[in-house]
């Protein structure tokens, strides 16, 4: 009886909490002024996440009339995918989510999201939802104020014209022998897109960012001497489990009374630790050396860190080096933003073209005019290559990595103001999501066909030409209004290695479709047609894992390459 008293008890103390947190947080939403949604959970209530996860049926409550089950649209992790514009265009480009926890402005105005982006100090990163990158040390992604101006200005600076003609000469070999793997399958095709594009953009960091160069089916695929777990592998597993880090300290994951999935997610993280230390000294064994290596991350990371430890050994409080735990932390992220994201990019586009060959045929014809010329070179070439960017960009704009960008209000209050006018005070530490999947399908910018794949999209006629697909001559590659296209953020705090990806990406698709053509392989009884559904099909089932977008079932349909005569 006494438990009973106790749970009831209990229960009704935490609906009496709930429902005043509520109250109290609508009488602040209302003052913001934004149309408003009443949930009894937050985003990141970890409860509600772990039942969304394990039970899928209870999201059927967004079904509920009269509106009542709204909220369930939009706390899931990740529902902006599949809703898109939906939610936005039923209450408008801004609304204030009012849970227990707190307020949460979702924005899908483009001149609110710049303004966001723009104002550096006054929007920054919320420390709750990036603490989980810092699993391996704090880094470029999670630091504030001070310690990201070092950061930047220490790691930023690789990111050049030199690496990034490294880039291009590492992707395209690597793209090469990754062709001539998936060829080979002939008629049967590969369901691997997905792994060998990861394991392409992999080498390709590991290359520009680290010094270290393999074979497209050695390198970071094989288990290194002294290791139990390849590079991949234990990086792939600290990725997919990166909120498990955020809830568990990784020195509790490899305790023997935990069960095998975490035990093995923690011998993943201690291999990992060890390539990445392994990595450090080689780079500075180099160094010491004297060796002449072409300048990348490492090496940039090895001299911050070499800086700080010069002041520490004069008695100096260092603020201009980094940490050998800092290093490691930007290793980390670097594999995540510039892996990661860019083989899930690659992998969507391939798919993508195999379902849309009249676009394959539309790059293939820019890739060999400019093959006639310098295809091999970076400098000539990526600038010409205009559609196979304008494919990136279209795949960016549908099928991003990152479907929202979180931001909070700074202890003051913020003012911004719509794409109407309206002027809007948000209270400080006010939780704001800047919606990208929203951003990228209002039809309003993008027009009728906002949630068609269309990369012709990204040009228009020049001045005195003739507006033709065909022509590249006279088109001209458009600029999106601001805050309208925000795959890599913007402003001061704008990813830094985009033109890392953009390049990746370019020599990629150009080195692939000027020597392949690719296909779903059709089952018994399909058409072309149903292939091309089954594809499309494919990208659309995707969902949040972890961080980024993933497909669910990325060898559902298996890819054939053609070689071209």
């Amino acid at each position: 009886m006494a438990i009973l008293l106790f749970l009831g008890t209990s229960i009704l103390a935490f609906v009496l909490w709930t429902a005043s947190s509520i109250f109290r947080n609508y009488q602040i939403a209302r003052r913001i002024g934004l149309p408003i949604i009443i949930s009894p959970v937050s985003t990141l209530n970890p409860f509600w996440i772990l039942l969304a996860r394990g039970f899928p049926a209870i999201l059927s409550l967004k079904h509920l009339p009269f509106g009542l089950g709204t909220w369930a649209r939009c706390t899931v992790l990740g529902w902006a995918f599949q809703d898109k514009q939906k939610l936005h265009d039923e209450v408008g480009p801004l609304f204030t989510l009012v849970t227990p926890a707190a307020n949460e402005v979702t924005v899908a105005d483009p001149e609110v999201a710049h303004a966001v982006l723009a104002r550096r100090k006054d929007f920054i990163k919320p420390a709750v939802m990036y603490e989980q990158l810092n699993v391996f040390g704090r880094n470029l992604n999670t630091v504030e104020g001070e310690d990201w101006q070092r950061h930047r200005r220490l790691t930023a600076p690789s990111f050049n014209e030199r690496t990034s003609s490294l880039v291009w000469e590492e992707a395209r070999r690597q793209a090469r022998d990754m062709a001539s793997s998936w060829s080979q399958q002939e008629t049967q095709g590969t369901t691997e897109v997905v792994a060998d594009t990861a394991t392409l953009a992999l080498h390709v960091l590991t290359c520009a960012g680290f010094g270290e160069s393999y074979p497209f089916n050695e390198g970071v695929r094989k288990v290194a001497t002294g290791h139990g777990m390849t590079y991949r592998n234990s990086l792939s597993l600290c990725l997919s489990n990166i909120i498990t880090f955020a809830i568990i300290p990784k020195r509790y994951l490899s305790l023997s009374f935990m069960p095998e999935k975490l035990r093995k997610l923690g011998r993943a993280e201690q291999e990992f630790q060890q390539y990445m230390e392994e990595m450090l000294a080689r780079e500075r064994n180099s160094g010491a050396k004297g060796k002449s290596e072409t300048p990348n991350l490492m090496s940039a990371l090895v001299r911050a860190s070499d800086e700080d430890a010069q002041a520490k050994e004069s008695g100096q409080h260092s603020k201009l080096g980094l940490t050998d735990e800092e290093i490691f932390g930007n290793i980390f992220a670097y594999n995540l933003a510039g892996h990661e994201t860019t083989a899930n990019t690659v992998a969507f586009a391939l798919v993508l073209l195999a379902a849309h060959p009249q676009y394959q045929d539309w790059v293939r014809e820019e890739v060999m005019k400019v093959q006639n010329t310098s295809l091999g070179e970076y400098s000539s070439s990526f600038p010409q290559l205009q559609r196979c960017l304008a494919v990136m960009y279209e795949t960016l704009r549908l099928y991003g990595s990152i479907v929202f960008i979180p931001r909070a209000a700074s202890l003051e209050s913020q003012e911004l103001v719509s794409q109407d006018g309206k002027e809007i005070i948000l209270p400080p530490s006010t939780s704001v999501n800047l919606n990208i999947q929203a951003l990228h399908t209002d039809a309003k910018t993008w027009g009728p066909d906002s949630l068609s794949w269309r990369p012709s999209r990204w040009f228009t006629k020049s001045i005195g030409g003739t507006p033709s697909e065909n022509n590249p001559a006279s088109q001209t590659f458009i600029t999106p209004p601001k805050g309208s296209f925000i795959p890599w953020a913007d402003g001061p705090r704008v990813c830094p290695g985009q033109k890392f990806a953009q390049v990746e990406f370019v020599a990629v698709v150009a080195t692939l479709l000027g020597k392949y053509r690719v296909k779903p392989v059709l089952e018994a009884g399909q058409s072309e047609e149903d292939g091309r559904k089954a594809l499309l099909g494919m990208v659309d089932d995707s969902a949040i894992f972890a961080i980024t977008l993933q497909m669910n079932q990325p060898r559902k349909v298996a890819l054939a390459w053609e070689a071209l005569p």
